[in-house]
């Protein structure tokens, strides 16, 4: 296994404004997401906590009805079960990461790019 950059990993289109890459295993995973200002925005829930931690931008993250001011350094828990959603608010992408413990069966095929890691 070798060290990478964020940008050597593969992304992928999410929707209008939102891309996305993955790094981790069946155990853990981590996601950069890179969202445009002006991005439709797309509140959701899902069954498991979810930490973000912004790395640049700034943005309002909404948990339930609380309004979250985040910016490069910021960090949040996101509770299973509560709606959420990011909104940039800057004039600049927000770059996030999201840690999701054990990987999200949804985003598992984030990995795949890693096979040519071994």
């Amino acid at each position: 296994m070798r060290a990478v950059r964020w940008d050597e990993i593969p992304d992928e289109f999410v929707r209008p404004g939102v891309r996305r890459r993955g790094f981790g295993t069946e155990q853990c995973l981590l996601v950069m997401n890179e969202c445009t200002p002006g991005m439709n925005l797309r509140p959701h829930v899902h069954e498991f906590d979810q930490i973000a931690l912004i790395l640049s931008g700034t943005a309002n993250y909404y948990v339930g009805e609380e309004r979250n001011e985040m910016g490069p350094g910021s960090v949040l828990l996101i509770p299973a079960g509560k709606e959420h959603y990011i909104e940039p608010t800057g004039q600049e992408p927000v770059r996030n990461i999201d840690v999701f413990t054990p990987c999200r069966e949804d985003l598992a095929h984030l990995l795949g790019w890693m096979k040519d890691l071994a």
